[in-house]
């Protein structure tokens, strides 16, 4: 499966557990990086809701995309979350 390629981070989410490594995994590369993502704490029964809902799945983490139009995009696995970053955001 492909994901949009997108250049503002607003168009992102990250639905994450505190407790959870991959998340941590994650969050890590992210303050390396330099890269700024909305953590969404599915402990927050709204958060929990919409990745239920728009990802179909409870697991942790999960980033969420909008593209272009509108259209959310959900991605499972911490060392894809961490390409897709690399390869939208590689300074």
């Amino acid at each position: 499966m492909s994901f949009p390629a997108v250049s503002d981070l607003n168009r992102l989410a990250l639905y994450i557990r505190p407790s959870c490594p991959y998340c941590v995994r994650v969050s890590d590369y992210c303050q390396q990086a330099g890269i700024t993502l909305e953590n969404r704490n599915i402990a927050e029964g709204a958060h929990l809701e919409a990745l239920m809902t728009g990802g179909g799945k409870r697991q942790v983490p999960c980033l969420r995309i909008i593209d272009e139009q509108g259209n959310s995009h959900w991605m499972y696995e911490s060392m894809d979350i961490i390409s897709y970053l690399k390869q939208q955001f590689a300074n």
